[in-house]
């Protein structure tokens, strides 16, 4: 999917560099909040840091971009996307599962930061893939949406919510709190239109559910990540709807 986009839209850069530095600013603030709120609760940081960081970017956030701003609102999803894909697949690792996790190492095994580098060594060079390629490559980015809404589906109907009163209260400030944050995020740059309403939505969205996976794989409190995956996307049902009467 972000091989096929960044090689076939028209790209503002320079919107997609403010992008990515608004990723950056609100994943630094919310990673402020992920530490100080769980340790004055006295909650493991290192169990609920992800879900203050990691939102449902991906497979929520990048079809209700699309929804409300078309190609080019999923062109800027996507640098969001990406800087935080980065991010999480080595801090959420290391997080949940300290140096049982196989180290830096292991990160030369995920699939997803050799397409990050390629679509921007594509976007930054103005390169088009050859067009075998990238007739291939539009197909398959074109099944990506849909299997990531199923696979949300599959993985929301195995989890279930066991302390549901601590799972509202973090899921409330994963989601008010990151529309919080992106608020002043777009503020501080002074960001308008398609741009500014890609951070809101993507800096609201709930609990990725890979923070789940990460918890199960290393035994990092898994239920009660469980628990906010499920409350924060229930909650978005009703926040996602009423952010884009907001916005649009």
């Amino acid at each position: 999917l972000m091989l096929s986009v960044l090689s076939s839209v028209e790209i503002d850069l320079t919107a997609f560099r403010q992008t990515a530095l608004a990723c950056v600013l609100v994943a630094l603030m919310m990673a402020l909040l992920g530490v100080v709120i769980p340790r004055m609760a006295g909650h493991d940081v290192r169990a609920y840091l992800p879900s203050f960081v990691f939102p449902n970017v991906g497979n929520m956030g990048l079809p209700v971009c699309m929804l409300a701003f078309g190609d080019e609102g999923l062109a800027l999803a996507l640098a969001f996307f990406m800087v935080l894909s980065i991010a999480h697949f080595p801090a959420g690792i290391l997080l949940a599962g300290g140096r049982s996790a196989g180290g830096v190492a292991g990160l030369f095994k995920m699939p997803v930061l050799y397409a990050i580098f390629i679509g921007l060594l594509l976007l930054w060079q103005g390169w088009r893939l050859p067009p075998p390629i990238e007739n291939s490559v539009r197909l398959i980015g074109g099944m990506t949406i849909p299997l990531m809404l199923i696979t949300l589906g599959v993985s929301l109907q195995r989890l279930q919510v066991k302390q549901w009163k601590q799972a509202l209260a973090y899921s409330v400030l994963r989601i008010g709190g990151g529309l919080l944050v992106g608020l002043f995020v777009v503020w501080l740059l002074d960001m308008q239109g398609v741009g500014r309403g890609i951070v809101l939505i993507q800096a609201s969205m709930p609990v990725a559910v890979f923070n789940y996976l990460f918890a199960e794989r290393y035994q990092r409190q898994p239920e009660a990540v469980a628990g906010m995956v499920v409350m924060s996307t229930l909650m978005s049902f009703a926040t996602v709807p009423l952010l884009l009467l907001y916005l649009l």
